[in-house]
Parts: C-alpha cells; sequence; structure tokens
C-alpha cells in the first residue's frame, strides 16, 4: 500500500500544482476593480448598442485588453454606435491606459474641459476621429505623457492650436486634425522646439489661414505634409525643401501663390504632389524630372505656363498626371508619354497645347481616364486607340477634329468606355450615320454621350436605340431636324436629355413619358453609382451669339461631379419647332427634375398632370402658343425654384400659393389675360368696367415688347443653362 501511494505522490503534487498555477493566472490578469467600474460608468454615461461585456472580468470583454497584471491598457471600440458626451471623465482613471481608439461614433463633448491628457499619462495611441466632439484642444500636453499618434478628425473642433500643445510632446510622430473648424495658423514650429520625430501631419479641410511660417524644414523625419482646402496664401517656405523625407506634400484649394521653386527636386522620394486650385505661376522647374518617383502630379487650377519640360519623361512612375486648367503651351505630339507605362490618369483639359492628337498615349497600356480637352488639337482618333482595354473615360472637346463617322466607328468598339466627350469637336460634320453602327451592338457600357455644340447636321439616328445603359444624352446646340424619335422613351437608363437648340420638329412622344428613371422610383433606385475616374463639370456658357465663339466663366463657378448619378434628372427641348400638345402621359415622370420646353411651337392648355411631377424643380414652357387657364393644382408644387409660363396666350388667374406668388410678375408677362399676384392686375369679373380697353392696350404694348423679349429670355436662358456638361466649360476670354 504504501508503495502506491509512493507511486501516486508525484501526480498528486502536479495537480496541485497545476490547479495553483491556474488559480494565479486568473489572480494576475484579473481586471482590476476600480478600472472595471470605470469601464461600467464609461458605457452607462452613453447610448449604444449591447457590448459583449458579460464576463465578471473585464479583461475578456469586447474591445478590452490588460496587461499581465491586470491593468487595462487598450480600449478598442470604432464604429460601435456609441452616443453620447463626458465620456472621458470616467475614462480619466485608466491611467495604465496605452491604446484608445473611439472613432466612427458619435460621441460629443470637450477634450478641453475634461482635463483628458492631464491624467492618461501613459497614452501613446489616440484615436477620436469621426465623432462630434467640439471646443479648444488643451494650452498643452503633459511633460509625462508618452502620446505618439493622435488622430481628431472629422469633429467640430475649432480655434487656434497653440504652439505649446506639442511642446512636452517629443514622442509625437503622427497629428491628425483634418475636417474640423481649426482656425489661425498651422503651428509650423512644431519641429523647433517640440516633436522632431513627426512623421504626420494633417491640417487639411479647416480654416486656417495666413502664410505657413519657416519650421517645417526641422522635421527631419516628416513624410506627409496635408494642408488643403483651407483659406493659406503667401509663398511657400523656402525651409520645405529641407525636408527630403517628405513623400506627400498636398496643399489644394487655398491661395497660395508664385512659381514652383526649383529646390523641389531636393525631395527625391516625393511621391505626391499636389498644389491643385492655388495661383501658382510660372513655369515649371526643368529638372522636375529628378522626382523620380511621383505617382501623382496634380497641379491643375492654377497660372502655370511655358512648355512641359523634357525631364518631366523621366517621372515613369506617374500614375496621374493632372495638369488641366492651366497655361501650358508647345506641340503635344512632342511628348513621348510611352514612357509613362504606369499612367492611369491624363488631364491636359484647357491648356494652350497644339500638333496632333498624340499616338504615344497609346502605348500607355494602363490609361482609364483621358482629357484632352479645351486645347488646339487636329487629326483623327486612330484604331490604336482599341488597345487601351481599360480606356473609360474620353474627352476631347474643343479641339480642331475630323471624321466623326470612322471616329464612333472605331471608339464603339472601346469595350470599357462609359464616358465619351466629344462636344464641339468635329463641327459642321453629319451626324453619325447608322451605316455602319447600327449593325455593331457596340458602347455596350457607356453611360455618358456628349455630342454638342457640333453644328451636325442631320436627324437622331437610330444607334442610339442600342445604348441601353445609355444615362445621359446631350445633342445641344446642333442642327438637328426631323421629329424627336418614339424609341429613345424605350431606353431603360436615360435620365438626362438635352436637345435643345436645334431645329427638331413633330410633336412630343408620348413614348418619352415612359422613361423608367423617371417615371419608376423602384427601377430608379437600382441605378449604378458608378464613380467616374476624372470628374465631370457643370457650368453656365455665356454664349454671345455673334459667332461660333463660346466664352465661359471661370472654374471657380463650376460644379464637379464624380457620380453621374448626382445629376437632376433633366429633360431640355428648348428652342426647337415641336408643335401639338404636352401629352397629359407628362404626369408619369414623377422623378423628374428639371423640365424645358420653351420657345417651341406647343399649342392647347398646360395639362393639369403636369403637377404630378412632385420632385419638379425648373418647368419653362415660355414663348409659346398655349392657351387656357393655369392648373389649380400647379399650387402643389412645392420644390418649384425656377417658373416660367410668359408670352402664351393663358388667361384667368394666376393659382394661390406661396412658391407661385414668389416668383418675380416677368415669368407671367406676355399673357394679357392672365391676372392676380404677383401680376400687378387684378382679377376683375368678365362684366368689369374697363377691361376690354385694358386688354387692348396691353396688347398693343405687347406688340412692341415680344421682340426684345425673345432676345431677353434667350439670353437670359443660356446664362442660366447649367447642363452643358463634361470639358464645355472654361474657353479663355
Amino acid at each position: 500500500m504504501l508503495v502506491q501511494v509512493d507511486h501516486l505522490m508525484p501526480h498528486g503534487f502536479l495537480f496541485i500544482f497545476l490547479f495553483s498555477s491556474i488559480i494565479c493566472t486568473n489572480i494576475i490578469h484579473a481586471c482590476n476593480q476600480t478600472e472595471s467600474s470605470s469601464l461600467l460608468s464609461f458605457i452607462l454615461s452613453l447610448s449604444s448598442p449591447p457590448l459583449n461585456w458579460t464576463s465578471l472580468d473585464c479583461c475578456h470583454w469586447e474591445g478590452i485588453s490588460c496587461s499581465h497584471n491586470g491593468w487595462v491598457t487598450d480600449v478598442d471600440l470604432p464604429s460601435k454606435g456609441l452616443k453620447g458626451g463626458n465620456f472621458s471623465l470616467s475614462l480619466g482613471n485608466l491611467t495604465h491606459l496605452r491604446y484608445l481608439n473611439l472613432s466612427h461614433n458619435s460621441l460629443y463633448g470637450s477634450l478641453d474641459q475634461s482635463a483628458f491628457f492631464l491624467s492618461l499619462n501613459n497614452l501613446e495611441i489616440l484615436d477620436l476621429s469621426y465623432n462630434l466632439l467640439s471646443g479648444e484642444l488643451p494650452d498643452s500636453i503633459p511633460s509625462r505623457n508618452m502620446i505618439r499618434m493622435v488622430d481628431l478628425s472629422s469633429n467640430h473642433f475649432y480655434g487656434v492650436i497653440p504652439s505649446s500643445f506639442f511642446q512636452e510632446a517629443r514622442n509625437l510622430t503622427s497629428f491628425s486634425v483634418s475636417n474640423n473648424t481649426f482656425s489661425g495658423s498651422i503651428p509650423s514650429t512644431i519641429c523647433l522646439h517640440s516633436s522632431p520625430l513627426i512623421k504626420l501631419l494633417d491640417f487639411s479641410l479647416n480654416k486656417f489661414s495666413g502664410n505657413i511660417s519657416p519650421g517645417l524644414g526641422q522635421c527631419l523625419q516628416l513624410q506627409v505634409f496635408h494642408a488643403g482646402y483651407n483659406n493659406l496664401s503667401g509663398l511657400l517656405p523656402e525651409d520645405i525643401y529641407n525636408a527630403t523625407t517628405l513623400e506627400q506634400i498636398a496643399l489644394p484649394a487655398n491661395s497660395l501663390y508664385g512659381a514652383i521653386s526649383n529646390r523641389i527636386v531636393n525631395l527625391t522620394i516625393l511621391t505626391i504632389l499636389d498644389l491643385n486650385s492655388n495661383g501658382f505661376s510660372g513655369m515649371l522647374p526643368a529638372n522636375i524630372g529628378k522626382l523620380s518617383n511621383l505617382k501623382l502630379m496634380l497641379l491643375y487650377a492654377n497660372k502655370l505656363e511655358g512648355l512641359l519640360p523634357s525631364s518631366l519623361m523621366n517621372c515613369t512612375k506617374l500614375i496621374e498626371l493632372s495638369l488641366r486648367f492651366n497655361n501650358f503651351e508647345g506641340d503635344i505630339s512632342a511628348i513621348n508619354f510611352s514612357r509613362f507605362s504606369q499612367l492611369s490618369k491624363l488631364d491636359l483639359m484647357n491648356n494652350n497645347f497644339t500638333g496632333m492628337l498624340p499616338t504615344s498615349l497609346y502605348s500607355c497600356k494602363s490609361l482609364k481616364a483621358i482629357r484632352l480637352s479645351i486645347n488646339h488639337l487636329k487629326g483623327q482618333i486612330q484604331p490604336e486607340i482599341l488597345s487601351l482595354k481599360y480606356l473609360s473615360f474620353l474627352s476631347l472637346g474643343f479641339n480642331s477634329l475630323t471624321n466623326v463617322t470612322g471616329a464612333m466607328k472605331i471608339l464603339m468598339r472601346c469595350e470599357s468606355l462609359v464616358f465619351l466627350s466629344l462636344t464641339s469637336s468635329f463641327v459642321g460634320e453629319d451626324m453619325p450615320s447608322d451605316e455602319g453602327i447600327v449593325e455593331f451592338d457596340g458602347f455596350q457600357k457607356l453611360r455618358l454621350l456628349d455630342l454638342s455644340h457640333c453644328e451636325f447636321s442631320g436627324q437622331i439616328p437610330v444607334w442610339l436605340s442600342k445604348l441601353k445603359k445609355l444615362e445621359f444624352l446631350n445633342l445641344f446646340h446642333n442642327r438637328i431636324t426631323g421629329s424627336i424619335p418614339s424609341w429613345l422613351g424605350t431606353l431603360p437608363r436615360l435620365l438626362y436629355l438635352d436637345l435643345s437648340f436645334n431645329q427638331i420638329s413633330g410633336e412630343f412622344p408620348k413614348e418619352l413619358c415612359r422613361l423608367p428613371m423617371l417615371a419608376s422610383e423602384q427601377t430608379a433606385a437600382q441605378l449604378d453609382r458608378g464613380y467616374l475616374e476624372l470628374p465631370m463639370f457643370a457650368s453656365i456658357p455665356l454664349i454671345l451669339a455673334k459667332d461660333t465663339n463660346y466664352n465661359f466663366l471661370s472654374y471657380a463657378h463650376a460644379l464637379q461631379y464624380n457620380y453621374l448619378s448626382h445629376l437632376a434628372p433633366s429633360i431640355f427641348l428648348y428652342n426647337n419647332s415641336i408643335s401639338g400638345s404636352i401629352p397629359t402621359e407628362i404626369g408619369r415622370l414623377q422623378l423628374l427634375h428639371v423640365l424645358y420646353l420653351g420657345v417651341n411651337n406647343f399649342s392647347g392648355s398646360i395639362p393639369d398632370q403636369i403637377s404630378n411631377l412632385k420632385n419638379l424643380e425648373i418647368l419653362d414652357v415660355s414663348v409659346n402658343h398655349l392657351s387656357g387657364k393655369l392648373p389649380a393644382s400647379l399650387a402643389s408644387l412645392n420644390f418649384l425654384k425656377s417658373f416660367n409660363v410668359s408670352y402664351n396666350n393663358l388667361e384667368g388667374p394666376i393659382p394661390r400659393s406661396t412658391q407661385l406668388q414668389s416668383f418675380n410678375a416677368s415669368v407671367f408677362e406676355g399673357n394679357p389675360k392672365l391676372c392676380g399676384a404677383p401680376l400687378p392686375n387684378e382679377c376683375r369679373s368678365i362684366n368689369g368696367v374697363g377691361g376690354d380697353n385694358k386688354n387692348h392696350q396691353d396688347e398693343d404694348q405687347n406688340g412692341h415688347q415680344i421682340p426684345w423679349f425673345y432676345i431677353s429670355v434667350l439670353l437670359g436662358f443660356i446664362i442660366g443653362f447649367w447642363g452643358v456638361f463634361g470639358p464645355l466649360m472654361v474657353k479663355k476670354t
């Protein structure tokens, strides 16, 4: 028996040892009760979905991590639906906290009032981005604080960032406050006396103003400097070119000016140079090619000029080159684009380039977007463009190209093409006919086709009926004759149609009132948003009607879209010779926002069903032959921003509504039998004294006024017309 006991003793001791170890381990890892209470207090102060905090040990709670002795070190709760304020009061008790991530929630309150940084001396990572926090930052971070990364972006913080805030932040490597409302100067002296290890500074999307002061050159480890979309002005500080570790400089949409210094080539590892939408002038540095690591060069919307340096061809890693809205010049054919083997987007719109369409572009097999519009280019589109298998965006408008039919036959075979703008090119040719096109099922992905301002002769071609994904069709300002084909109403995706300023006759086809994208919310909801590789523009053209030269408002007045789905569903038939009545079926287009039928030959009454267009914002039926009364139901159109029924034969009282009475009387004039506010003539009974004499006087006056009105309406429409897209905007005055 003794032998048996001796034999069992080692196993017993082993069992006791393991059991004790488990107990000790649990004790070691058990959450500190004070910190457990603080966490519970924190979560109870908020309104949020339930978290997995059912264990007795807070170290096992969702998003919580502890040290080996039970101190809470990590609170990682991004995107948990946390809502509430004063959260930092309870978290301030977590004195061993190193990592705090509460981003993408709905927390509010101030960090300054809570003395947040004072208590969290061991905090290294702080991410409170994408919340509703507000207030000013404290004067400084305590000297004992170990903070390395601070991300307060996308909140509502305001005020000046004191330079003393960084004074004791010796370990800070990343600081982002983008998308707030901070003001004052950018604390560019951050590396002079405080944070020598800083690698990332992001001040973008705030209200910072004034010059960028010297000091960034002392940031010897700085890799990323973003300060775009502020009110910064002046020259770039010269010492920024001493920060040779910089990989990204992004300062778009400010008021910076001056030449781009030759010293920029010191930044040899720079991958992103984004200075767009400023006032930089002069020529690009001749040795810009030393920036051979550049991937993005975004210098558009400045005042840069001259030839593109030949050394630019050494930037062989470029993925996007955007120089639109500048004054660059020279023969574009001399640029050897084949060196840019990784180039995906090229935008040289609105410069002074000359020469033939560059065939070397067809060697850039990665190209997805090309925009060369508003230059002085010539030539024809060559079949070699078909080698660009990923090309989805092509804009060549406002150049002197030829052979549009040949171009369409080639481009129809570009399998990835989504956006095609050839506005004001191929001027004076015939509309691409159906011959050799209608039998071919091309343009299967095409969503936008802009052939406006080309003065094309002929009729609307049948081959357009095969474009089943077409959403936007712009044939504005051509010489199109014939009637509107009924098959336009069968295009399943069409939501924007512009046939204005043509010579179209016939009636408004009822089939057009069946467009699925304008008639069915269920169908419209299925529309693919489809991000465009380059933005498209909505501009306000000032067509002076003297000749074929068009002047456009500046870039600052343009609306920019990256999604076709952001366009207002519209039908423009303005200034044609369309006759007959406005069909009652028009009431089916309940998703329509804009309807321009003015300056045509429509007759009959305005159908009552037009009041079914509850989303209508613009309605223009002026300068037609419409008669009868204004439908009383027009008063129910609550979203109207623009309304015009002038110069018809309408009669009777203007329906009473806060909307209709808010418009100027001019939108009703030219209808001598209309009465009531906002017109000065009050409605009277049929037997009212003096009514006939007044009408005769109005008619006499009208006879002298109408010719001038036609001119003013035409110019007024053109000035206000916002539906000309693509590269149709900024021809230099």
